[in-house]
């Protein structure tokens, strides 16, 4: 069988055209939009300023022109208000003795004397003012191992030998067994 080309018609499914008009007889095609907005350029353009100025009393009403707020050029020194941060109270004794042994930095230069190595000069400053400020803050709170020197003749408690202590507990321990059988 022959082979048929296809045509450029479209037959009765075809699309229908519009009928060909003169171009006398066309509509006008429209054009651009009516334009919205200032015209380009009416910021530089003198003459529409000084229009605006006079028909609004010297207020301009173009947001872009700015601020005419005067700017100080050199630097003012202006009092700011201090913000009103609640104030904390004050840290007691054992709360900073508690703080300063709980810091990372002064357990890990400890463990480094520990094992024998050398602290950098500004280490080894800040690790003396940290046990002098444990140190003066034990002496505060009474923690320090020193037996506080007194030059009263009062007696002083005597710290007993182990011996004396057990002597001690057994001589409790029969005192409790008569209270309770008392019972």
């Amino acid at each position: 069988m022959a082979r048929s080309k296809k045509t450029r018609k479209g037959g009765e499914n075809g699309p229908k055209f519009a009928p060909r008009v003169k171009k006398a007889d066309r509509k006008t095609v429209e054009g651009k939009r009516a334009e919205n907005g200032r015209k380009p350029g009416s910021r530089h353009n003198e003459a529409l300023l000084k229009q605006n100025a006079s028909g609004n009393a010297g207020k301009s009403t173009d947001p872009r022109h700015g601020s005419k707020k005067p700017v100080a050029l050199t630097p003012v020194a202006t009092k700011e208000p201090q913000s009103t941060k609640p104030k904390q109270p004050k840290m007691t004794d054992e709360q900073k003795l508690l703080k300063i042994e709980e810091d990372p930095r002064l357990n890990s230069l400890l463990d480094m004397l520990e094992e024998g190595r050398d602290l950098s000069a500004n280490d080894q400053k800040w690790l003396d003012s940290q046990l002098d400020e444990i140190e003066r803050l034990m002496d505060r709170l009474g923690l320090n191992e020193e037996a506080p020197k007194s030059t009263s003749n009062k007696k002083t408690p005597k710290t007993d030998s182990d011996d004396d202590l057990l002597a001690r507990f057994e001589s409790g321990e029969d005192l409790l067994k008569d209270y309770f059988s008392k019972d």
